[in-house]
């Protein structure tokens, strides 16, 4: 029994289903590799409070304006 009851028609489907399968794993892996080398890494998000230390100390917001707002922010 040739191709085990499939026929010769399909073996060619499953041979580009198979290999296409391979390179894509392959792709997958190269850039999962070489995104880790690289160093990348997705920014975090930054808090509020971070966001209000860099304004006190860029200058932005003075300090009784600071403390009010930490103030609001711990609760």
């Amino acid at each position: 029994m040739y191709g085990y009851g499939w026929g010769p028609g399909f073996g060619w489907i499953f041979m580009i289903l198979f290999w296409g399968i391979v390179i894509v794993g392959i792709v997958a892996m190269a850039r999962w590799v070489s995104e880790g080398r690289s160093g990348k890494t997705e920014p975090r998000e930054r808090t509020a409070m971070e966001i209000l230390k860099e304004r006190y100390a860029r200058g932005e917001i003075e300090s009784e304006e600071f403390e009010k707002k930490s103030r609001d922010l711990d609760r």
